[in-house]
Parts: C-alpha cells; structure tokens; sequence
C-alpha cells in the first residue's frame, strides 16, 4: 500500500523520462507507451506536459530529450562529493599514462560517467561526464559487476536491452558472464572495441566498504597504439594506485 504522501503521477512522469537511453535516443508515443507500461492516452499527456516544460523535443512524430534534461544531472554532479574527490586522482593518472581517465557508477542497468581527466588524448568525443552506457560491454560496466554473484550479475543482464554499438560487441549473456567472472579472477576487465571500434578500455573496481557505490576507473586507448598486453602492463599498477587512493574516502 503506498503512502498517502506518493505522488503517482510523478512517478510517471520520471518512467517517461527515464524510458529514453542510448539505445532508444528517440521515440514515438507508442513506443513510449509500451517501454513504460503507460496507456498511449498516459503517454501523450506527460510527453507533451515535458515538451511545454522544456524537457523533450517533439518534431510531430518522435519525441526525445531536450538539452534542459542535462540542467538536473549536473545539479546532482556538482554537488555530489564523489566527482570533486576523484577529479585530482584521475587528473594523476591521466599525467601518468598519457591517456583518457574516467571514473563510474553503477546506477541500475547502466553506468554513468561521473567524472573525466582532462587528457590531451580525444577519445570517443561524445562521452562526458554524464554519459551513460551500456554496463555488458563497456570495460567499467564489467568491472563494477565482478563486485556481484554471478547469480545477481545472470539476473541483470536477463533484464537488459543487449544491444551492438559496434560489429566487436558482445552480445552472448553467458559470454559477457565469462567476461566478467574473468574480471573478478583477475581484478580488471577489458573492452576491446566493443563501444568504439579502435578504443579499447581497461578498468578495475573500486570497493566501498560500506557498498555506497558501485565505481570503476578507467583508463581508455587507441588500438592504433598499443595493445591490449602492453596495455595492461603499463596501465594497470597506476589504476591500482589511484584505486588505493580513492577507496578510502568512499
């Protein structure tokens, strides 16, 4: 029974919200209504009660998400502590490998970049803080869910939309299990060119003892330059030192 003080049709309207993701930038209001659950009437009302609001763009068939939607994300970003602690740590190991730096949380289905290092390095330009992705295919997804039982990790991607982003994507479940079982033998996991063909990113949990968060670090290359070998030669001992510098705070 739920309480006098919840307010369903705000409820709805969050589903509405949060029924647009990578793989579904944009969308008619059918397909709204049936990733939400809500009737086409239900659907119709919040989607254009959101495109008065600013939140959605409405071209007369799709709706999508406006610029206004990033207005709340970065309001939770600058005032969470997480992001300014991680900052200096990640700008180190950008220093230190020469390469892109980011750190991720888990947050339900999906990661979400939380903070970036300022690298000379430009790789894959359109993921900023912010940014969700994938969690079966992206490197920081795979290490954050060796954190779990293969039994939760199973349960999770029997729920998820496995989409391709490139021809190099996993789309197996029990092939991504192995990825991440692998992960948690090993303490890191790799994407090779699974989000972006010619990137590949190696990253290593972060544990929080009291589990508030379930984050990664990472650090993204070219193809071109290295490989995966080399890659974890080089880059792992100064993961595991920004992750040793990082867990305590957390």
């Amino acid at each position: 029974m739920q309480s006098k003080d919840f307010v369903a049709s705000l409820e709805h309207g969050l589903a509405v919200m949060e029924a647009f993701d990578a793989t579904h930038p944009r969308m008619t209001l059918s397909e709204v209504a049936a990733r939400t659950g809500l009737t086409r009437a239900a659907a119709r009302r919040y989607l254009l009660t959101l495109a008065k609001l600013g939140y959605a763009d409405y071209d007369g068939k799709h709706f999508r998400p406006a610029l206004r939607v990033m207005r709340l994300g970065y309001s939770l970003l600058s005032t969470s502590p997480l992001p300014l602690m991680a900052q200096s740590i990640l700008d180190e190991l950008a220093r230190e490998t020469g390469e892109v730096t980011s750190l991720a949380v888990l947050d339900e289905r999906e990661v979400v970049f939380l903070a970036r290092s300022q690298s000379q390095r430009v790789l894959m330009p359109t993921i900023g803080v912010g940014t969700r992705l994938p969690v079966h295919s992206s490197a920081s997804g795979r290490a954050i869910l060796s954190q779990k039982s293969d039994a939760e990790v199973q349960l999770l991607l029997g729920h998820l939309p496995i989409a391709a982003w490139t021809p190099k994507t996993e789309l197996d479940p029990r092939a991504i299990l192995r990825h991440v079982q692998r992960a948690r033998r090993l303490g890191y996991a790799i994407s090779e060119e699974e989000l972006e063909l010619g990137v590949t990113g190696l990253s290593i949990p972060v544990p929080s003892l009291r589990e508030r968060h379930r984050i990664a670090l990472t650090v993204s290359t070219s193809v071109f330059r290295m490989g995966t070998e080399e890659m974890i030669e080089r880059f792992l001992p100064p993961l595991r030192d920004g992750r040793d510098l990082l867990a305590p705070m957390l």
